[in-house]
């Protein structure tokens, strides 16, 4: 049998990754609008069009970066739920406790371990 979950102590850890990954969607935000601004007089100008393309590059690659810390903070947000609701370190897909450590690994996880190998063979 698993040891009980100390529920506190996980929601510190989820309270600080959702401090540090709201930072990081600020700071993404910031670069963006700044890199904007950029294009924006660059284009005025003789631009080449290996820097536009770079220009173009860099900000899908902050999109993708700002949709994955977006979803990390969806995925902290419900886990703190989960806390309110009595049902954190359950797994969803057997009901079972998911093992401290694992969520020492991934205090937001939703998946045992087992579940999650088979998710990602699906």
């Amino acid at each position: 049998m698993n040891a009980t979950i100390d529920t506190e102590h996980f929601k510190r850890r989820l309270l600080d990754e959702r401090q540090r990954a709201q930072e990081a969607l600020d700071y993404l935000h910031q670069e963006d609008q700044g890199q904007i601004d950029d294009d924006r007089e660059e284009i005025q100008s003789d631009n080449h069009p290996g820097d536009m393309a770079t220009s173009t590059f860099d900000r899908e690659l902050d999109y993708t970066l700002e949709d994955n810390v977006e979803r990390a903070l969806a995925a902290i947000d419900a886990a703190l739920k989960r806390i309110e609701d009595g049902t954190y370190g359950i797994c969803v897909n057997r009901g079972e406790q998911i093992p401290v450590e694992r969520l020492e690994a991934i205090p937001w996880t939703t998946l045992c371990i087992d579940c999650k190998r088979l998710q990602e063979r699906a």
